[in-house]
């Protein structure tokens, strides 16, 4: 999922799940000043260090550089996978990301956070420092099962944690027309969430595959593939319903 946040001087600071690579590099193409791209898991791990243990962590001082002009990074580490144990009986568990993007949130206008698809306290943790999330939905029958249950997770966040929190939008991924299933997805989650579907769909490309193989974005492996091309399209719909 993607979200955004947005704070007082609406630069906009965004949170992404799954499509996090893509979307960064085609907001980049559309010369957005600067941006954070991935605030990953390994800063709920790095940060909260700041709130519980003997030894300081900042956000600034985990930020990587990349190759691509004002995108920055903060990679995730294997050790995340026993972060949710070690967190379970902190204090204010849920707001350690938010109080880590705190110091560096006015640095950027986008930020985007990748987590894994799953309903953890690290995924709790980046709702409730968002303003707006986007919901990925590969086109298969599970990702329609999965998302009730984001939904309803989505609802409690708003209820406890988060009460701005808001739904950017759905968006349609891995789409191959050939497919009944994947007509039939679609058909059903514009039936049901009209309003909130974007009207960009992301099609199933090879190039989409081959790109992180390479250690390239899919804008700078081929800007003119379908893939590319929905990115930047989404790209396009996402700061026309912001701007």
């Amino acid at each position: 999922y993607f979200g955004k946040l947005l704070d007082k001087n609406n630069k906009k600071l965004n949170i992404s799940f799954v499509s996090k690579k893509k979307l960064g590099n085609a907001v980049k193409r559309n010369k957005i000043k600067r941006k954070l791209r991935n605030i990953t898991n390994e800063a709920v791990k790095k940060l909260s260090l700041k709130f519980d243990y003997s030894y300081l962590v900042i956000a600034k001082d985990t930020i990587l550089k990349t190759d691509s002009p004002n995108v920055d990074l903060i990679p995730a580490h294997i050790d995340l996978v026993a972060i949710e144990i070690e967190l379970v009986d902190k204090q204010e568990r849920e707001y350690m990301l938010k109080k880590a993007l705190k110091d560096i949130k006015d640095d950027y206008d986008y930020i985007l956070i990748d987590c894994a698809p799953s309903l953890g306290l690290i995924t709790l943790n980046s709702l409730v420092a968002s303003d707006s999330v986007i919901i990925p939905i590969q086109c298969e029958y599970f990702a329609l099962e999965g998302l009730g249950k984001l939904l309803n997770t989505i609802k409690s966040v708003q209820k406890i944690h988060n009460p701005d929190l808001d739904i950017e939008g759905l968006l349609l991924t891995m789409f191959d027309s050939r497919l009944r299933l994947s007509n039939q997805v679609v058909e059903e989650v514009k039936k049901h969430f009209s309003s909130m579907v974007f009207d960009t769909i992301v099609h199933r490309n090879i190039r989409l595959s081959e790109a992180p193989s390479y250690g390239e974005s899919i804008i700078s492996y081929d800007a003119t593939s379908k893939g590319a091309v929905n990115y930047l399209n989404l790209a396009n719909e996402i700061l026309t319903k912001n701007a």
